[in-house]
């Protein structure tokens, strides 16, 4: 690994070089940022992948829904459709892309539109009938044409952005310096029993500047699983062997939960939104029950039959939850 950095060290240096002179020109106003006048709250990474984005766009969906009509908008990564897309009836993950396809499985009541252009995807929410009083941005960090009134940037605990290097050597996708874009900084996977010391030597690697602040989260898996007729308690798990079927950035996390419940599985490891080809699902159709992501599931569940998925969702550590939740309300509602 140490030998292939170094070989493809040039190409990270000049991949930086171009990313550095598009910020450039993005603080100069050379290049336009664009902003709107409803809030808009962006979440994203430095990095490629695996920082927990997805679960963090639902901790705000439902912490905001109940009282402000919320919309999601996202890239709608490896869908099969062009330009602005709304979820709505007969549309599934071909059109909208595997998390988009979940956002609006579990919040029918949230407008979840994909467009890789941001800027027409905002108009084209905007111009629905009621349109939506908050929009949120998933995984657009990166693109600066929209002027988002509040960031929010995800580091991973065992991947921080500060220790990163440009792709192709490392896995950043933008500058270490556009983290004071940030107006928060979460701190994502992290160990439930993370001490106060480490969570002060982090923070001091991160180095917020004064309007920032910090959180920290872990990874709260659900204790039952679910497939397209039933719910299966996850102790039920135990004693019999079956499959696990991921195709997600980073795998880790939830290989290492299952296995500190002690129960029997093989690892089938795929890339992130993997596309699944006819000669993997007749394999996988052969291993008997499977057990996936929920994200994983969008796309297999209509391939798979004896196939659930483990939900998760973002836990804050440290009391932070309270503090978090009132800096976004206090945004939304333009105190």
């Amino acid at each position: 690994m140490h030998i292939l950095r170094k070989i493809l060290w040039p190409f990270s240096v000049l991949y930086g070089l171009v990313v550095k002179v598009r910020n450039i020109l993005y603080d100069r106003g050379i290049f336009r940022s664009v902003s709107f006048g409803i809030p808009v709250i962006c979440v994203g990474n430095l990095s490629v992948g695996g920082t927990g984005k997805t679960p963090m766009v639902e901790y705000l969906v439902r912490l905001l829904k109940a009282d402000f009509r919320t919309a999601t908008l996202s890239r709608g990564y490896r869908r099969k459709s062009k330009g602005f897309v709304l979820a709505g009836s007969g549309i599934g993950v071909d059109e909208l892309g595997d998390e988009p396809c979940q956002y609006h499985e579990k919040f029918p009541d949230v407008a979840v539109a994909v467009d890789a252009d941001r800027v027409n995807g905002i108009n084209r929410l905007m111009e629905k009938e009621p349109y939506p009083e908050v929009v949120i941005l998933d995984d657009a960090m990166q693109h600066r044409r929209v002027k988002a009134g509040m960031n929010i940037l995800l580091t991973s605990q065992n991947a921080l952005y500060t220790k990163d290097i440009f792709l192709p050597a490392g896995n950043l996708r933008d500058s270490r310096s556009e983290a004071k874009r940030a107006d928060i900084i979460v701190v994502t996977k992290c160990r439930e029993d993370m001490t106060g010391t480490e969570r002060q030597e982090i923070t001091g690697q991160l180095a917020p500047k004064r309007y920032q602040k910090v959180f920290f989260t872990s990874i709260a898996y659900s204790e039952e699983t679910r497939s397209l007729h039933k719910i299966v308690p996850l102790a039920d798990w135990e004693g019999e062997h079956f499959t696990l079927v991921t195709g997600i950035a980073n795998a880790t996390p939830l290989v290492e939960f299952l296995k500190s419940r002690r129960l029997s599985f093989e690892h089938c490891n795929y890339p992130d939104h993997h596309e699944f080809s006819d000669s993997e699902l007749e394999t996988l159709r052969k291993k008997g029950k499977i057990l996936t992501t929920e994200k994983d599931f969008m796309r297999l569940k209509d391939k798979l039959e004896d196939i659930f998925f483990i939900g998760i969702q973002t836990a804050f550590l440290f009391g932070q939850q309270e503090e978090f939740n009132r800096l976004i309300r206090r945004y939304v509602e333009g105190e």
